[in-house]
């Protein structure tokens, strides 16, 4: 008896009764809006590099945007606007479950808001809260093609105006002069928020936010840096006129800015891959489980099986970790800052396991996921770039390290945090402080969650390299040289950062009686994956002998069991058929 599928998203039944009605009403019109145009051409578009311009004109006139990313205070009393994010999730996930595209036009304006609702600039404020309502997306100008998103370094400069001058009269504060690169949404944006720097002042105090405006005359559009709907710009300001109305941050403040914006917009990731991953999963397990091959379905084969039950066991580890992060994220203050060791890890580890799923799917479809005729051959070719956005895997891992000593070794009481999905607003994450301190940030005590769930044969297996991880941060930790040596620490840092998505996944297992079965099973290549990273130590130049020696010595097994896997194959073979998006 196979169980009827409900751990993934699925357009067909989806119905979120833990939302309000209206945010219902948005998430079930944008998938009819996907589903009424049709795959053949959803593809069609996809192939054509056309502009989302149907899409932001359906977001446009649904006021989605503006209802889900106008902070409550600007919301004019509309009880349906605020900044919530649960269900920004949930529409992240739908988003990418249809196209990247439709993801990222929402995500640069996510980016883009980001300092604006963070500033204390009234107007321009307003005017944020107005531009969506009238169906406007913005862009974040913070990348340079010499530079690219090192926030030390900017040559978009800002020449003051001198008193007394026509420019000055006329309540201009400075010309901008300088290019941007790989800004998403610039060619349209009514609010363009671009990093930029005094020409008259040297180092952090000289650095400024400011907003521009991508239909005015001194802003030129140069092209789009890559072939796709995504429009990515590179444009060039030459003389551009910056009021007051247009200042959003200045000094250390825009930079502490920069770094809390992407804070809020990177945790979209995470869902935007869960929903191509989804996707892509229903279009493999139908066709390959009526697939004939050698005269036997292609899913009789063993290694098909075992790719299948992998990259489900994933999927829905991803789903957890995620939907977990999100109770961390609402609850979140100046005294729990816990989300900043697991916002870095939505980016990187559940982007990156998004990668890995696909992976497990395409070697077994093989050439059909190549078919234009498929989602999976458009997801295939974007789902690399979700790891490699806001900031690449290695600099989001290096992020995650700076936790792992009071993580590991000197937990905090909290009160516990559960999962409330009843609408709210996070004024929080406009007013995050300054970006520093994250050594100092603490967590609750992580070995509960495990010792919980320690019966499963797999969590309690894993749960020993975990221990074991603690163990060699307290007997042979990285010394002075090998802390500054970022290939080794990496690898300590992925190390580490399995034993964060298994607290997490396990807390969400809890909260949702999730089925033993498949817990077992995400476990099961959790372990393999800390295998994989302890033999990666072994081949490290500046290894020690104690550091070799603990990590043969954290080597483990999975726990077999070919009953639990042809349980949690049958749960995977329950797809079969389930969804199929509408010619």
């Amino acid at each position: 008896m196979t169980s009827s599928p409900s751990l993934l998203f699925n357009p067909a039944t989806y119905d979120p009764q833990h939302f309000d009605a209206e945010t219902r009403r948005l998430l079930k019109a944008t998938i009819e809006w996907f589903e009424s145009k049709g795959k053949a051409q959803l593809l069609a578009e996809d192939r054509g590099a056309v502009w989302t311009s149907e899409f932001l004109e359906f977001a446009g006139k649904e006021k989605l945007f503006a209802t889900f990313l106008t902070p409550a205070a600007y919301a004019d009393g509309d009880p349906n606007k605020r900044w919530d994010a649960a269900r920004n999730a949930a529409l992240a996930e739908i988003f990418g479950f249809y196209g990247l595209a439709y993801w990222y036009a929402e995500q640069v304006t996510i980016l883009g808001l980001g300092p604006i609702w963070q500033s204390d600039n009234e107007i321009a404020k307003r005017k944020a809260a107005a531009d969506l309502d009238d169906g406007q997306v913005m862009a974040f100008a913070l990348s340079e093609r010499d530079h690219g998103a090192d926030i030390y370094n900017t040559d978009l400069i800002l020449t003051p105006t001198a008193p007394g001058s026509a420019d000055a009269e006329a309540g201009i504060l400075f010309r901008a002069d300088g290019e941007k690169y790989y800004i998403g949404n610039g060619n349209v944006a009514s609010m363009v928020s671009v990093f930029s720097r005094r020409g008259d002042v040297e180092g952090p105090e000289g650095y400024i936010w400011f907003a521009a405006d991508s239909r005015h005359d001194d802003y030129h559009l140069i092209e789009s840096v890559i072939h796709g709907q995504m429009y990515v710009s590179h444009f060039r300001l030459e003389n551009y006129p910056v009021t007051a109305a247009d200042l959003l941050h200045e000094g250390p403040e825009a930079f502490s800015a920069a770094l809390n914006t992407v804070n809020v917009g990177k945790f979209n990731l995470c869902h935007g891959g869960i929903g191509m991953v989804e996707h892509s999963f229903f279009e493999a397990i139908t066709h390959a489980n009526n697939r004939i091959l050698y005269g036997n379905p292609v899913t009789d084969f063993a290694h098909v099986r075992g790719n299948f039950v992998d990259a489900y066991a994933r999927l829905i580890a991803m789903k957890l970790f995620s939907d977990r992060a999100v109770d961390y994220f609402r609850s979140a203050s100046l005294e729990d800052r816990r989300y900043l060791l697991f916002n870095p890890m939505t980016k990187s580890k559940v982007t990156s396991e998004a990668e890995v799923a696909m992976t497990l799917l395409l070697d077994v479809l093989a050439a059909k996921g190549f078919e234009k005729a498929t989602y999976f051959a458009q997801a295939s070719r974007y789902i690399n770039h979700l790891p490699r956005l806001e900031g690449t895997v290695h600099v989001n891992v290096g992020q995650i390290l700076k936790f792992m000593p009071n993580y590991m070794l000197n937990p905090k009481e909290y009160p516990a945090i559960g999962t409330d999905l009843a609408p709210g607003d996070q004024p929080f994450f406009w007013q995050q402080g300054p970006a520093r301190g994250a050594g100092k940030v603490q967590f609750a005590d992580w070995t509960p969650a495990y010792e919980r769930a320690s019966e499963v044969p797999n969590v309690g297996r894993f749960y020993e390299q975990a221990q074991a991880l603690r163990s060699l941060l307290l007997t042979a930790a990285p010394d002075a040289d090998q802390q500054k040596d970022l290939d080794f620490m990496l690898t300590i840092g992925h190390l580490f950062s399995t034993v964060v998505y298994g607290q997490l996944i396990l807390e969400q297992a809890e909260l949702t009686g999730l089925d033993r079965d498949v817990l077992d099973q995400i476990f099961d290549f959790q372990i393999r994956d800390f295998n994989t990273q302890a033999a990666a130590l072994l081949g490290k130049p500046s290894v020690t002998e104690a550091q070799r020696a603990w990590a043969i010595g954290a080597l483990r097994s999975p726990v077999a069991d070919t009953e639990r896997f042809d349980r949690v194959w049958q749960q995977v073979a329950a797809y079969d058929g389930a969804y199929a998006m509408r010619p």
